[in-house]
């Protein structure tokens, strides 16, 4: 299944409710470019038990702001709207599945 990029008109419709894994990443970044193969990977191997996107922090400011981007890549787990986990930087497969996992519980 492919990551879908979502805009700031949609972005909390979208983490509302279940699951949600969220790479806020941007263009321009060298470790965002690292993380996206595996991100991307993530969505594919994805069972449907949660959803993977990504926001590009140039393109939805607002939601930047509003989660408190400081750096990227960084990725937010949200369960039912609410975040759950939070990592910052370039981080392995198992330890983003992992939380992921601990959020579906």
């Amino acid at each position: 299944m492919a990551v879908e990029h979502l805009t700031e008109d949609i972005f909390e419709s979208k983490i509302a409710n279940g699951v949600t894994l969220v790479d806020f990443f941007a263009t321009w970044c060298g470790p965002c470019k690292m993380l996206g193969p595996t991100i991307e990977e993530i969505g594919a191997e994805n069972d449907g038990s949660f959803a993977v996107y990504k926001v590009d922090i140039d393109e939805c400011e607002d939601v930047a702001m509003d989660y408190a981007i400081m750096s990227v890549p960084t990725l937010i787990v949200f369960k039912d709207g609410q975040e759950a986990a939070r990592m910052i930087g370039v981080q392995p497969k198992t330890a983003i599945l992992d939380a992921v996992k601990e959020a579906i519980g």
